[in-house]
């Protein structure tokens, strides 16, 4: 086919995304989620593939317009859970592999989560929602009609509210529970007003790892657990000390060895990521890690791949060595380690892998991976030697009637001397001589990281004729701890001025790139970015700026993470007013020259509208030219996994707008 043009905002409808691959026990075959956007339906549907290492043919296993997510083999592999919507909520199916209908096996009230197989293979572990005065026994009533009366809505905690979640129900809590598949009998594990997130069973059938935060003062913890819950005696042991946040179980398959991953937080929500150890006989916990500067999981920023996860520690059969996934300088990669202190990439190319299921017999994986032209697919890996055998082609006969642009990777130098690394993508139609507009994309976070993977607008952007510039200024994760620490308290200075500097390489490298039509978008950090840029320099024509921070004082008692992400980020709270104000963009307005469209969603709790309602009055006030776009229905995730005709429009009006001014 020929190639007729780059990629477009309605191309969205034809791209498939694929995630969490699942080997099978025998490692010869495994199933992954597929999702795609229903163009009638107007949403996201994902479903069940199965694929045999022999035949390496794609076959789907689920149907209808639903949601599939969270696989997981019976330890026989005669069986695979997974969690299913196509009965209303989220609820645990069971398939077997030979054929024949799921069975549901949970119907809990507010729908069930995280299935967890039992070594036996009889039982499944999950999570679960219970509000006040209910039990593991309460069914979903499909006959009783919701409750539309209004209420007010009483308020005792400042963590009252979440973007994902909205107003949260204070009454209910997150357990653990057991259901036999077989007799279908059910038994609640934890119990009480705490929240518990279910981790991993022991291969022994002993222990049942989880994490919990049980400080009595929520709104001033940001620290959660590692425990084990003794299902033989119901006594429970706590592995961490309560001064840090870990998370993702993993048993060793001897069972003496529990793998975590998480921080003590020194730098707050700056801090990498560490790999930790506990040994169970000898009652000891060490960080595996502890000299390795770069985050273990993952940090990529992207707005295409649906479903995915960063991946849990996977471990050979020897119980002591394992596999794990790393951030590191524009690129996710696997890592080998072992309990003797051996480290280093078993896979580490140019590449996003956003997912893998090792075969712990030996050093084979079913591997995720993304790369700025391939959206994602799953490849048979060999993580010994690198060789790689590709297994699934979503998207390839679409693509092959698009034109993709190709970044080439810069490093230059940014404030004080720093190495700042970014990339650089020609418009797609690229001529010799010809002068093109050049479009700085700042990312969210800013503990994130660009990366080496497929980005949708990106992609857009250059179809039109753009060149498109994106970095990872200080503050960036994937370029060590001091790096992603020193945009803390100086937000607007030497981050500011690495992108600037970035802009600066550009156009003395790159002879295409019109200096007189630059624009400048980007969405949360990247949003305040592109608003403290517009407010300090006049050197862009036009400006994008998304779910953005304009006013930190503000934002400080609005936001669901405000009352202190400024004490982290900006270093400052409302004792120190002046701090706030000199770090809020609003502050500049009266500078700003460039036209400035605003978008923003109406449901966003991270950085709540009202921040760009007040940028948007008082540009209009001081008539600065700009226009207001508000998405309703739409959260702080819009341009990833927000409503898919939201997503479109959002992706035409950052085009259309630089259109006008470019």
């Amino acid at each position: 086919m020929k190639k007729q043009q780059g990629i477009k905002p309605e191309d969205l409808y034809e791209l498939k995304s694929v995630a969490d691959p699942q080997l099978s026990p025998n490692g010869t075959e495994a199933v992954y989620i597929q999702t795609h956007i229903d163009e009638k339906k107007k949403d996201y549907v994902s479903n069940l593939f199965y694929i045999s290492l022999n035949d390496k043919k794609p076959i789907q296993w689920t149907h209808g317009e639903h949601k599939t997510s969270s696989p997981v083999w019976s330890p026989d592999g005669s069986q695979i859970a997974f969690v299913s919507t196509r009965s209303g909520k989220p609820q645990i199916f069971v398939l077997p592999k030979i054929g024949g209908e799921a069975k549901q096996v949970t119907d809990c009230k507010h729908g069930a989560t995280t299935p967890v197989w039992s070594p036996c293979g009889k039982k499944i572990a999950f999570s679960v929602k219970l509000g006040k005065d209910e039990t593991i026994l309460d069914r979903v009533d499909q006959d009783k009609k919701e409750d539309k009366e209004v209420k007010p809505l009483e308020i005792d905690n400042m963590k009252y509210k979440s973007d994902a979640g909205g107003f949260l129900d204070m009454d209910q809590f997150s357990q653990i529970a057991i259901v036999n598949i077989e007799t279908e009998e059910l038994e609640q594990i934890t119990a009480g007003k705490d929240h518990f997130q279910l981790g991993s069973w022991s291969p022994d059938g002993k222990y049942i790892a989880y994490t919990a935060d049980l400080s009595k003062d929520k709104d001033f913890s940001f620290m959660s657990d590692v425990f084990l819950l003794d299902l033989g005696t119901k006594e429970t042991r706590k592995l961490t000390e309560g001064t840090g946040m870990f998370y993702q179980t993993s048993w060793a398959p001897n069972s003496q060895y529990l793998a975590f991953v998480g921080s003590e937080r020194e730098y707050e929500n700056a801090t990498h990521a560490k790999l930790w150890m506990y040994d169970l006989e000898k009652d000891t916990k060490t960080c595996i890690t502890s000299d390795f500067d770069a985050p273990v999981g993952d940090f990529v920023v992207g707005d295409f791949l649906q479903g995915v996860s960063a991946p849990r520690v996977q471990w050979l059969e020897d119980s002591q060595s394992f596999y794990f996934q790393v951030t590191d300088h524009g690129n996710t990669s696997i890592y080998f380690g072992n309990l003797s202190g051996e480290l280093y990439p078993a896979i580490n190319d140019d590449q996003y892998v956003y997912g893998f299921s090792l075969d712990p017999k030996n050093d084979k994986a079913i591997v995720g991976i993304s790369s700025p032209t391939e959206p994602g697919d799953l490849y048979y890996v060999n993580l010994s030697t690198g060789e790689k055998e590709r297994l699934t082609e979503v998207n390839e006969e679409f693509l092959k009637t698009r034109e993709l642009s190709i970044p080439e990777a810069i490093e230059f130098e940014g404030a004080d001397g720093w190495k700042v690394h970014g990339w650089i993508m020609k418009p797609v139609g690229y001529e010799e001589e010809k002068k093109y507009p050049l479009i700085l994309e700042i990312h969210g976070g800013p503990h994130a990281m660009y990366a080496n993977t497929y980005f949708n607008e990106f992609q857009i952007l250059a179809a039109e004729g753009y060149a498109v510039l994106f970095t990872n200024p200080r503050g960036s994760h994937g370029y060590g701890q001091k790096f992603v620490d020193a945009v803390r308290g100086d937000y607007g200075g030497n981050d500011y001025r690495d992108l600037m500097a970035a802009v600066d390489y550009s156009l003395e490298t790159f002879d295409y790139i019109d200096q007189d039509r630059l624009g400048v978008t980007g969405g949360s950090y990247g949003g305040f970015m592109t608003n403290w840029i517009v407010g300090h320099t006049n050197r862009f024509k036009a400006a994008v700026t998304q779910r953005s921070i304009s006013n930190w004082i503000s934002f400080y008692g609005v936001s669901d993470i405000g009352y202190y992400f400024t004490d982290w980020q900006i270093l400052a709270d409302l004792n120190d007013i002046e701090k706030l104000w000199n770090h809020s963009p609003l502050k500049y307005v009266d500078n700003v020259e460039t036209p400035l469209l605003i978008l923003h969603g109406e449901k966003d709790f991270r950085c709540p509208v009202e921040q760009a309602e007040q940028l948007f009055i008082a540009l209009k006030h001081r008539e600065k030219e700009t226009k207001f776009v508000r998405f309703p229905e739409s959260n702080h995730e819009l341009s990833r996994s927000g409503k898919p005709t939201l997503r479109i429009n959002r992706l035409e009006y950052i085009r259309d707008w630089f259109v006008k001014y470019l």
